[in-house]
């Protein structure tokens, strides 16, 4: 367990919470509260573009192939081209979920792309059988007849996902005041193709918070909360899937707190603005849009979705064999505790994980505390004269924190992140530790970038918060393998506390 120097802050004393000027509507379609994170407001999931999107450009490469070597280029180098095509598509960003998509828009960036791909694999094929070398001409149709295809089929993907949109839009919360506020709403409320139906407004200012929004004729009163604690009820009771901020979330009272709270119950997150703004919201090379409003899709940390599955199942396969590999010594471990301390050998304990979520960690129990209190809030049980010479050793070589591999295997941490601390903790250090709370952007690990710097046991607080920060800031998978070798380092130093 890691330590702090200073003495632990106390609670601030609560304040007192506005209270909402009214109470949010059930949503429609069978909505309840509790709903998966992962569903709409009417409990159905929308089809996920990017996947479709992705099998279009593939099955365009067919007819393409066909007009250039019909029979003659091994499935091996069709697989190899698609996967060039997915990833020179993927880089320039053609499989983004955006909120106007058009196919027009698209078509530049997939002749170029086309025209890339098909020269880069007649090349290599040309390099390993001179007889099949390509003419300039075929190579140039291929890559017209494939950009034509792909082009209709994301044409006609578009347009199918924008009327699924329209007919089962998602509940939504919308943060703001003002008149631009008011006209994203009208707008969002009318033009139901973008698969968005606001459901209330967060009041981002003191000013009269119960104050009623003003919207179309037609529509049903949308009312105000006052505070992020009535917008985590409404998120929850409306199944809200996504969250509009109408100014930047930093620029705002609590809007840190709230993009925290979107976040945790996985919504969708934007950014809806005038074009006074629209310089600063641009997804990519090609900017985004709603009914002319810039529009922008908000990110708690790096935003590789390919990067990020790629280290997820790193991290399973990893912590899978690791488990196989450390089944003696885990054995031998829990026979020592057992023998030396009695029963009760895993030890669990509440942590917050990555993006606020509660999750229950498992460690070899070094120490049996006296209480649930005492587990929960005490900081440093290091110097503990109850410790047996078994949890000292426990401790001291990190033994004791190998059943966090099966949290890895299910998903609670990763193997690299930054560590994660009982909610206790973590409300004294938010308050009290710049950066603390924006940690929590990605899944907790096992060990991270604050432990290889010696960032553990009885140091500052701050100093690993402000390294966690910036692993999440510069993370890529070769940083993940650089801190598990040095971690295996530390490990053969007797570096645990």
């Amino acid at each position: 367990m890691t330590t702090e120097s200073a003495p632990v802050p106390r609670a601030a004393p609560g304040t007192a919470v506005r209270q909402a000027a009214t109470t949010i509507r059930p949503p429609r379609s069978g909505g309840h509260a509790g709903a998966p994170a992962s569903r709409g407001a009417g409990g159905r999931s929308h089809p996920r573009a990017p996947v479709t999107l992705m099998a279009c450009d593939v099955l365009a490469l067919g007819p393409a192939v066909v007009l250039v070597a019909p029979g003659s280029w091994p499935p091996v180098v069709v697989l190899l081209q698609a996967a060039v095509q997915l990833l020179l598509n993927a880089y320039r960003g053609l499989y983004r979920t955006r909120l106007s998509p058009s196919a027009l828009a698209e078509l530049p960036a997939l002749s170029g792309l086309a025209a890339v791909q098909w020269y880069l694999v007649a090349e290599a094929v040309a390099a390993q059988d001179p007889l099949r070398a390509t003419g300039w001409w075929a190579l140039a149709g291929a890559a017209g007849v494939q950009t034509m295809v792909s082009f209709g089929a994301r044409a006609v993907v578009h347009r199918s996902r924008l009327w699924s949109a329209a007919r089962d839009p998602r509940s939504t919360l919308v943060i703001g005041d003002g008149p631009v506020t008011t006209r994203v709403i009208a707008v969002l409320q009318e033009h139901t193709q973008y698969g968005m139906r606001p459901v209330g407004r967060v009041a981002v200012s003191a000013t009269d918070p119960g104050k009623a929004v003003d919207v179309p004729a037609d529509a049903a009163p949308l009312p105000v909360l006052a505070s992020v604690q009535d917008a985590g009820r409404a998120v929850v009771q409306n199944s809200v899937r996504h969250a509009v901020f109408t100014v930047p979330p930093e620029t705002v009272p609590d809007g840190a707190e709230l993009f925290s709270l979107f976040a945790r119950h996985g919504c969708r997150v934007w950014l809806i603005t005038d074009q006074g703004t629209a310089a600063r919201c641009r997804t990519g090379p090609r900017p985004d849009h709603v009914w002319g409003f810039a529009a922008q899709s908000l990110h708690t940390g790096p935003h590789r979705p390919v990067a990020r599955r790629v280290k997820r199942a790193m991290d399973a396969a990893m912590a899978s064999v690791a488990l196989i590999v450390a089944s003696p010594v885990l054995a031998a471990c829990a026979l020592a505790v057992r023998v030396c301390d009695g029963p009760g050998v895993i030890f669990r304990q509440e942590r917050v994980g990555g993006h606020g979520r509660p999750f229950v960690l498992l460690k070899f129990r070094t120490l049996r505390p006296a209480d649930a209190h005492e587990s929960a809030t005490r900081w440093n049980v290091a110097a503990d004269g109850r410790m047996s010479r078994v949890g000292r050793t426990l401790r001291r070589t990190s033994l004791d924190e190998l059943p966090q591999l099966w949290n890895v295997v299910r998903g609670d941490m990763s193997l690299v992140g930054p560590r994660p601390e009982r909610p206790y903790f973590v409300q004294q250090f938010s308050r009290t530790y710049p950066g603390y709370r924006a940690r929590h952007r990605m899944p907790v690990g096992i060990t991270g970038l604050a432990q290889v710097h010696g960032l553990r046991g009885d140091t500052s607080i701050e100093d690993r918060a402000r390294f966690d920060n910036r692993y999440i800031e510069t993370w890529s998978l070769w940083q993940d393998v650089c801190v598990l070798a040095r971690t295996a380092g530390s490990v053969f130093r007797l570096g645990g506390s």
